[in-house]
């Protein structure tokens, strides 16, 4: 039972290691086109974007406006170029607010 958990770890620690080394090893010494790399500079955004963006909704199962509310207070810090620890507990506060006075 120990060696199969030891053998799963080594397993998926080999799995997620090949992904990541591939394109060092076949883009070594070659440059993508500027296309691409605008893609690829794109895509943590979009990917927190669709993380974040089902978790806003259905953060409350009754209350929508809740999920909404601690949006638009983060969306509106970090749109006036606040830290991110200043956004985070910006929403927070605002989500506490919205639970206390409703």
């Amino acid at each position: 039972m120990k060696s199969e958990i030891v053998w799963m770890i080594i397993g998926m620690g080999i799995v997620t290691y090949i992904p990541r080394m591939l394109p060092f090893v076949l883009f070594k010494g070659k440059e993508l086109p500027s296309f691409i790399q605008g893609v690829l500079k794109n895509v943590p955004y979009a990917t927190l974007g669709a993380l974040i963006f089902p978790a806003i909704l259905f953060l409350q199962k009754d209350d929508i406006w809740y999920g909404i509310a601690g949006a638009a207070a983060a969306f509106g810090a970090a749109f006036l170029g606040a830290n991110v620890i200043i956004v985070v507990l910006g929403s927070i506060t605002v989500l506490a607010l919205y639970s206390y006075f409703l």
